[in-house]
């Protein structure tokens, strides 16, 4: 039953299943490369660093397109639903253009460039949209939405997985990413609107910026943010080659099997999303994300050491990971907006987030440079992951203590 209300928009649930099953698609496009990785790196010729590279380069691309969005209130101008499909499109044609025109490292590093910059019209607009349409349950909204992202980035992988069980190569993976993305953007393009509590964003500035994060209480809400984006996309981008390598040393080749497991941790992040969506405005926003960073970080440490142990056991642990990594993503966001000065939450969501990301560009990097297909190897970095987690407790710790933190979750911290 679709109860309304004051606060409450007709056909707001419908809604929500047709945005989120389009971000889920439309977000696709995202981890192309690290679904492909071995095969690619024969392909092009890569080494070193090179294959982070291509990750980074759409954490790059994904911060410049949301910085402008926000510089240039293309959001509150645009049709949403427009300006969506025009950013799933762009994404899935710079996509194709990685697999089929790229034949250099720089070459795939600028479509992969443009196809984070693209995403930008995918992910932040998706999550206004959201918001226009649920006032009350918003929380659960949001978290169901990153949930939906979260799958969406997970599907590669699962494309690997049936492309090696059916001998596709890896660029016919990668276009089942794009192919994945249209169909995203046509279904919110077509039957997604703006909703009833629909608000214009405040456009970017970094005055207002600056006056927000002039607050002790919004600082320490994005420390707890780095903390978590320190750990995330790292994960994401390296458990495909941790899974390969451990399950080979386990005595398991099958090139299936790693990109199945990896599918299944990624995509896991969605029941977290969706979980803490529903209780952060219940058990406070603290509490949620000090929660989700000590199992995570945790995790991140105790799965280092079952390098090549039996793979059933090593998806399990995996399994918690992917659960509590991305579980706490949306919360500090809506910490931020809770805790600043009136008019600063758009300019300050949009330092946050560019922030986050430019930070996973190094932990990526880091990873790459400290990794090796051994058992020290991978628990020295996942070690290193788990820093992140560590500081974002501290700083949320903080944050609960601070008088201002009751403006967060109706009183809950």
């Amino acid at each position: 039953m679709d109860v309304t209300g004051p606060d409450l928009a007709p056909g707001r649930w419908r809604l929500l299943v047709l945005l989120g099953l389009g971000e889920l698609l439309a977000m696709s496009p995202w981890f192309s490369a690290s679904a492909v990785a071995p095969l690619l790196t024969e392909q092009l010729s890569l080494t070193g660093l090179d294959l982070p590279m291509l990750t980074i380069a759409v954490q790059l691309g994904f911060v410049v397109g949301a910085l402008l969005l926000a510089a240039t209130g293309a959001a509150d101008v645009l049709p949403a639903g427009g300006l969506f499909l025009a950013g799933a499109l762009a994404a899935a044609a710079a996509n194709l253009g990685f697999a089929y025109s790229a034949d250099s490292l720089g070459e795939a590093a600028v479509f992969r460039f443009v196809t984070g910059f693209a995403l930008a019209g995918v992910y932040p607009v998706g999550m206004k949209i959201v918001t226009g349409w649920f006032r009350q349950e918003r929380g659960l909204a949001i978290g169901m939405l990153v949930g939906a992202l979260t799958v969406g980035a997970s599907l590669p992988y699962l494309f690997r997985a049936l492309g090696a069980l059916s001998g596709l190569d890896w660029r016919a993976v990668v276009a089942s990413a794009s192919a994945a993305g249209v169909l995203g953007g046509l279904l919110v393009g077509g039957w997604v609107g703006r909703g009833p509590f629909d608000v214009a964003a405040p456009r970017f500035s970094l005055a207002v910026a600056r006056h927000a994060f002039a607050e002790p209480s919004v600082r320490l809400a994005n420390l707890g943010y780095l903390g978590h984006m320190w750990e995330l996309y790292a994960m994401w981008t390296w458990i495909p080659l941790f899974f390969a390598a451990s399950f080979a040393a386990a005595g398991v080749t099958d090139v299936a099997a790693a990109s199945l497991a990896a599918f299944l941790v990624v995509a896991a992040g969605g029941i977290g999303c969706a979980g803490a969506g529903l209780l952060a405005d219940r058990v406070g926003r603290t509490t949620l994300t000090i929660g989700a960073m000590a199992v995570s970080g945790s995790t991140a440490v105790v799965i280092g050491f079952l390098f090549g142990a039996p793979p059933a056991l090593t998806l399990i642990v995996g399994l918690v990971w992917g659960v509590s990594v991305v579980a706490d993503s949306a919360q500090f966001s809506a910490a931020v907006t809770e805790l600043g000065p009136p008019g600063t939450a758009g300019s300050a969501l949009a330092l946050q987030t560019a922030s986050g990301f430019l930070l996973t560009g190094i932990t990526i990097t880091l990873v790459g440079l400290l990794s090796a297909p051994d058992a020290l190897g991978w628990r020295v970095v996942f070690a290193l992951l788990a820093a992140g987690p560590l500081v974002g407790i501290a700083a949320m710790w903080r944050l609960r203590g601070r008088p201002e933190a009751v403006r967060m979750a109706n009183g809950r911290r």
